[in-house]
């Protein structure tokens, strides 16, 4: 595959849904370390995202690009040769602004068509950008995470949609003299109208930039979140993007039978919705439908609406979103046809999906078109931008993260009870960002990146069978919507603001909908509040005690900034942490992973649909 003659898949084995196969093999050393390989041979690619667009914009003008909704409610639609002659005046413009990876361009909101257009046009010359979470700029408080990532980033140009609604969090993190372009209400950041420089005149010296863009040329910087909570800026090459792009054709090779047709909300901020499912639409020709709408409750109308009007080719979501669309077309007849007229795959990431999520869906398009659907996963990570495992088997259940794409080496290290899953692969982050220790840490010493997962197979012993995911090696966790928990950072707080009342706590939500808390209590503080009461049954269960934790619980709640950080529910624990166990260390350090696995009843009561009255609730 390259860039003059479009995409094309080689030639190789699929299974019967046309999907790619993987057909791995695995060594085992002495040391019972295990590699594991696909035969399956990678396309060509081309060498940068952008001259897909010159492409595209040669062979097929008229064809829609990109496409949001007006305030008006009605799609603005993008051509892919507009979208180009648009790159071209922007890319000029920023050739005045002396950007490079020292000072690269810094997007602070979220998908539109002028994102993308900014994007494109830095990547274009060669400049990195870096999409910016917007609540970091419009939730946030404080604004400390948007002022350490532009401590740690430089920027030489900020880019927003609307002045207005990010003045404050520029006036605070930003310098006076760093350059801003707003698309809208540009004055009241200081900034300039993106309408300005797209009434630049293309110059030939972007041609000369792009000459000199590279496999090698860093493309964007996506921000993940490291142990200590602090954003890390994961460098992300073009030949990340590209040969991962590659891998992801021979798993799909109707990518490059059909025009991809997306809709799509998952935030460019993050490689899902960025490398991945943009990716996939520029590369292949296809049409991208910006979704305004979220899996939350109140948001999940937008889809609806959009997925109404727009059948797509393929369709990605995290699992909470799939789960939040499912009763729409359980209900509605018309709407499960037309979602399903044209659906080739879908496809879930971000967290595990729950098998009742993945039975409505297959039993739908049993109905509707006589057979399953496939319904796949894989592995991956910002650092392997984003894909290194992919199932396209026939399955059953949700859960198979199938085998290492084409040009992936996966290294199974025994950790314990557990097998740490690393990998080695030209889709890997050289590293990360102005953080060279972060960095060494991620690699072990032939050079594979370190998940900080454990896999266990499928089949027992057979590589064949593909791999299950076994928790992580480390404690952070994500919700089922995707949503990282950084674990330290979040028990720390919730020991501050119930102190002296918690000894320590662990929390809980790995693919759950909220994170919650099993709180160990510190019982001489909670008897002081406990009159009358003299055992720890009788101490915990007191009326006092559980209004002051449910006050303390609610107190938290409202200074969260979002589901991350955030306690929906809460459990006393009667009993101490045991150290033959493994749940304390003896420097009294909690195992959280240890307390979790043996107290997996009281996990499990935590979320029940109605709470026993040992549960203290928010509401």
């Amino acid at each position: 595959m390259n860039a003059s003659t479009g995409p094309r898949w080689p030639s190789g084995p699929r299974w019967p849904s046309g999907l790619g196969r993987l057909d791995p093999v695995m060594e085992t050393r002495a040391d019972g370390t295990m590699l594991v390989r696909s035969t399956a041979e990678i396309p060509e690619i081309g060498a940068t995202l952008t001259d897909y667009l010159a492409h595209w914009a040669e062979e097929a003008p008229e064809r829609i690009f990109l496409a949001e909704r007006d305030t008006s409610g009605a799609w603005r639609r993008l051509t892919y040769q507009d979208a180009a002659e648009q790159v071209a005046r922007l890319a000029t413009a920023l050739l005045d602004y002396d950007l490079s990876p020292e000072r690269p361009l810094a997007i602070l909101s979220g998908n539109d068509v002028e994102h993308a257009l900014m994007a494109l046009a830095a990547m274009h010359i060669g400049v990195p950008y870096c999409p910016i979470s917007p609540p970091y700029s419009l939730v946030s408080k404080d604004f400390a995470k948007l002022g350490y990532a532009m401590e740690l980033l430089t920027p030489g140009l900020v880019f927003v949609s609307d002045g207005k609604a990010f003045a404050a969090a520029l006036e605070t993190v930003a310098a006076p003299d760093l350059p801003r372009v707003a698309t809208r209400n540009a004055e009241a950041a200081s900034a300039m109208s993106l309408a300005t420089l797209l009434a630049t005149t293309p110059s030939p010296r972007i041609d000369a930039a792009h000459v000199k863009v590279s496999p090698e040329t860093i493309a964007k910087f996506l921000l993940t979140s490291g142990s200590t909570g602090e954003p890390k800026a994961v460098i992300n090459t073009q030949g990340m993007m590209m040969i991962n792009q590659a891998m992801l054709l021979q798993c799909f090779p109707f990518f490059a039978e059909e025009p991809p047709v997306l809709v799509d909300w998952l935030p460019w901020n993050h490689t899902f919705g960025s490398n991945h499912n943009f990716g996939i639409t520029l590369v292949h020709g296809g049409t991208l439908y910006i979704d305004a709408g979220k899996p939350m409750p109140g948001a999940i109308a937008a889809t609806v609406t959009n997925l109404r009007e727009i059948a797509t080719t393929s369709y990605f979501n995290v699992p909470k979103g799939f789960e939040a669309l499912l009763p729409y077309l359980e209900a509605d007849e018309v709407f499960a046809q037309h979602f399903f007229s044209r659906l080739r795959m879908l496809f879930y990431a971000g967290a595990g999906l729950s098998p009742v999520t993945w039975d409505g869906y297959q039993r739908l398009a049993k109905r509707i078109t006589g057979k399953p659907i496939p319904f796949v996963t894989g592995l991956g990570a910002t650092e392997t931008a984003p894909s290194a495992l992919m199932n396209m088997m026939p399955v059953d259940a949700p859960g198979n993260m199938g085998h290492p794409m084409a040009g992936v080496t996966m290294k199974l290290v025994p950790n314990g009870e557990k097998l740490e899953i690393r990998v080695k692969a030209e889709c890997v982050t050289p590293g990360y960002w102005r953080n060279p220790d972060l960095t060494a840490k991620a690699f072990d010493e032939e050079g594979f990146y370190c998940f900080g997962d454990a896999v266990k197979f499928a089949t027992a012993g057979d590589p064949k069978g593909g791999f299950l995911f076994d928790g992580r090696i480390a404690e952070d966790f994500k919700l089922a919507t995707g949503t990282w928990v950084s674990v330290g950072p979040l028990r720390a707080a919730f020991l501050t603001a119930f102190a002296p009342l918690a000894k320590d706590v662990v929390i809980t939500g790995h693919d759950r909908d909220d994170a919650g808390a099993m709180i160990f209590p510190d019982i001489e503080a909670c008897r002081a509040l406990a009159a009358g009461a003299s055992t720890t049954a009788e101490i915990l269960a007191h009326r006092a005690v559980r209004e002051a934790f449910s006050d303390r619980l609610k107190a938290f709640a409202k200074a969260a900034t979002g589901s991350s950080n955030r306690i929906f529910r809460a459990l006393l624990l009667e009993d101490l942490p045991s150290i033959d166990k493994g749940e304390i260390t003896d420097k009294g350090s909690i195992n959280q992973r240890a307390v979790i696995r043996h107290r997996a009843g009281e996990v499990e009561a935590l979320y029940q649909e109605l709470p026993s009255a040992r549960i203290i609730c928010l509401s």
